[in-house]
């Protein structure tokens, strides 16, 4: 089952499942059904019955839409819980909350004693300084507003709501509140303890596919304590959604031919073996024609999306101990390619004429790139949410990084020559992305000058077996008759000069700089050397 035994403290096992993509055995209850398989105790998947009544009622108010859009639930009748089993069920909603869910954003669980409840339900959206209810672990109440700062929950979560003008809320038909999704459920319907018969489950989220994946989820693992699933009508107001009757237990179906898996695992199974192990992964054999297999996946397998999916399951239950190992049969060779070949022997050569490497950070933001390189901003990519207000956007040229590197060490003793072969990013006419390496040389102390970085310039190029032009131009981060464009081939290919005073200045430099950069990609494909 992918997992580990951490530690045995009697009957206690404690249990690391390390394949993140099969939720189904993120509690104790798909531990045991996939153990049943396995330990042939049981062959095949469990049929899980649904009873369709008219119990529970859900109204989807159409301004949810743009907010949390989606809601699904299931009513689980008669089941027993113990103090243990409901520690597993919070294990298995905050598991999938943070995983599957996105950290709530995409989906987020909610939890309740349906006997305290009366249906209908509205998911509506609400205001939320004029709204209030206590909140789950709290004895008072408080506004939506008050929750989201107070609340542990409402700190954590409450940047997936806060943006809205309007917040959704469930209540019931006498105006209780059942939770505020997806931070916090309510005090007194939202909470389960060991004399509770009759369990609500409610999934909301921005995809319905994953709520229905979500709720398949939740919904058979209380059915596994003994449960009964009765069904909930979700009545929805959107013109590509109407009335819904979740849970959806539906099964799926692959085909599979027994060459294709005794191919793919290197191994001569019979037909009969493959339908026995199959058995042991716990599907369903829906026909068998000739060598052709009609696999029926069980609704909680929300993992296996295609038939290799399946061919791994078999593998699993036939034990990878048991498949003799074998040389791969395709000789490779690995290598470099020419670009990273010619990068470094950039790096090489400029470390030969006596700079240093330097590595910064690719993200940047306007006001190094631009501001305080005396530049009008221009278009760049720009992060649409930044944690941090010096990462912001995509650097789209390399000298700011240099520039700011010599700033952050002033204390250092002159001379400084540096140089950074990096990745930039450029904005073409269409808005497309174009990614570019660039080399940048640096030069400060006192005799800095614009025919020593062009000596540096002269050599690289002369070992490259590159000629080139310098093309007088203005460049506002440079002092004007001091700047030239770099022309290879008819080409531009970068820039070179001395850093204008007021560059300097903004920097909090007190050395003359100069400096050039290279568009090492465009070197590439202008004389690609031989390797």
């Amino acid at each position: 089952m992918k997992g580990e035994v951490e530690e045995i403290k009697g009957y206690e096992v404690a249990i690391e499942i390390k394949d993140s993509n099969h939720p189904d055995l993120w509690s104790i209850e798909g531990i045991a059904r996939a153990l049943k398989g396995f330990l042939g105790l049981e062959k095949g998947f469990k049929i899980y019955n649904i009873k369709f009544t008219n119990e529970a009622l859900i109204n989807v108010k159409p301004e949810v839409k743009h907010v949390r859009p989606y809601i699904a639930a299931a009513l689980i009748k008669n089941v027993k819980l113990t103090s243990e089993a409901i520690k597993g069920l919070m294990h298995l909603q905050d598991k999938l909350d943070q995983t599957y869910g996105r950290k709530r954003r995409k989906t987020s669980i909610g939890l309740y004693n349906f006997d305290l409840i009366s249906s209908p339900i509205n998911y509506q959206l609400v205001d939320p300084e004029k709204t209030s209810f206590t909140p789950l672990g709290f004895n008072e109440e408080m506004s939506l507003k008050e929750i989201l700062v107070k609340h542990p929950k409402g700190l954590e979560y409450g940047h997936i709501i806060s943006k809205f003008k309007f917040w959704p809320l469930l209540i019931d038909s006498k105006n209780k509140v059942l939770s505020m999704p997806p931070i916090i459920n309510s005090n007194d319907l939202g909470k389960i303890a060991e004399d509770t018969r009759n369990v609500l489950i409610e999934v909301t989220g921005s995809s319905f596919q994953a709520v229905s994946d979500v709720l398949t989820i939740m919904t058979t693992s209380l059915a596994d304590r003994g449960g009964e699933i009765h069904s909930v009508k979700i009545i929805y107001p959107y013109e590509d959604l109407n009335e819904i009757i979740t849970p959806n237990l539906t099964t799926k179906i692959f085909s599979l031919n027994l060459p294709f898996i005794n191919n793919v695992l290197g191994l001569n199974l019979s037909l009969n073996e493959v339908v026995e192990l199959l058995g042991k992964a716990r599907y369903n054999i829906k026909k068998l024609n000739g060598e052709e297999i009609s696999i029926e996946a069980p609704c909680y397998r929300i993992d296996v999306m295609h038939p290799i999916d399946i061919v791994e399951d078999i593998a699993i239950a036939y034990g990878y101990n048991n498949i003799p190992p074998r040389w791969p049969l395709i000789f490779t060779k690995g290598g470099l390619t020419n670009e990273t070949m010619f990068y470094d022997l950039l790096r090489e050569l400029m470390v030969g004429f006596g700079l240093q490497e330097i590595l910064t950070f690719s993200m940047s933001n306007k006001e190094k790139l631009f501001t305080k390189m005396n530049l009008k901003p221009s278009f760049v990519v720009e992060v649409t949410n930044p944690k941090m207000s010096t990462f912001t956007c995509l650097r789209n040229w390399l000298l700011p990084s240099l520039i700011e590197f010599l700033s952050n060490n002033k204390h250092a003793e002159y001379p400084q020559k540096i140089f950074e072969l990096g990745e930039c990013i450029e904005l073409n006419e269409e808005n497309k992305i174009k990614e570019f390496m660039k080399l940048a040389c640096a030069l400060a102390y006192s005799k800095a000058s614009f025919s020593e970085a062009k000596s540096i310039l002269s050599s690289l190029l002369s070992n490259l077996g590159l000629t080139f032009q310098l093309k007088e131009c203005l460049h506002e981060s440079f002092i004007e008759g001091r700047v030239g464009k770099i022309i290879i081939n008819d080409v531009e290919a970068g820039f070179i000069g001395e850093i204008h005073p007021k560059v300097l200045e903004e920097w909090g430099l007190e050395v003359p700089v100069a400096a050039f950069e290279l568009n090492a990609t465009k070197l590439l494909s202008l004389k690609p050397p031989s390797f």
